[in-house]
């Protein structure tokens, strides 16, 4: 119950902080998305091209961990994954409120949790991912970058989410762990502490999930035979 309320007030006090405390909106704020989304990146900071697209990589290692543990619980996970990749953590918090710990994995992985489960698309993630931190990094105006934080809302509101992000993946690894046999204090913290790349390597390097069946299957198998 402590956790539920925990992550509960989270929310609440993000959701209050993004509108009422955070910068006012700024005139050009629609236009920079759009040019973001379009690939018309002449004259943005590559700080800010980097964050954004990064945004999109940190919903889709949530999904890889989300829909998994969304398969024994009493709501489904996939609307607050697909939300996610709209509006981050606003999405996500209240599945974190909301779900009861279930580190086990029951039947069979349909084709999305395949694609999501394989090592591939934790590999290909960690590379895209790793090419935009250092173009941002190399390319980018740290001070200009600043100032952007402290004067546009879209900017300053997408920075605290990928903070928050990189804050509540523990919530769901060691589950996620616990589901594959893989149970390793010590490697908890690494994947914990390290933003965005402890994520994606546990990814990479996690053991695949073992399907098993489910009496209903094993029941249709024996009338097959």
């Amino acid at each position: 119950m402590v956790r539920k309320i925990a992550f509960g007030v989270l929310w609440l006090g993000f959701i209050v902080y993004a509108f009422v405390f955070v910068p006012p909106d700024r005139p050009d704020n629609l236009e920079l998305i759009k040019n973001l989304c379009v690939g018309q990146w002449q004259g943005i900071n590559p700080l800010v091209i980097a964050l954004f697209y990064l945004m999109g990589i940190w919903p889709m290692v949530y999904s890889a961990v989300l829909l998994v543990d969304g398969r024994g619980q009493k709501i489904a996970a996939w609307p607050f994954a697909a939300a996610s990749f709209a509006v981050g953590a606003f999405a996500l918090l209240p599945y974190l409120a909301l779900r009861e710990p279930h580190p086990q994995f029951t039947g069979q992985k349909d084709a999305l949790i395949k694609r999501l489960d394989s090592r591939v698309t934790g590999i290909f993630l960690t590379v895209a991912a790793a090419i935009l931190v250092a173009y941002g990094f190399s390319m980018g105006d740290g001070s200009n970058f600043i100032q952007q934080w402290q004067t546009s809302r879209f900017i300053h509101v997408m920075s605290l989410d990928f903070c928050l992000l990189c804050l509540l993946f523990p919530a769901l690894l060691k589950d996620d762990m616990t589901r594959r046999n893989w149970q390793n204090q010590y490697l908890f913290w690494l994947f914990a502490v390290i933003p965005l790349f402890g994520a994606l390597i546990y990814l990479c390097v996690r053991p695949p999930l073992q399907e098993t069946v489910t009496l209903l299957q094993e029941k249709s198998q024996i009338e097959l035979v």
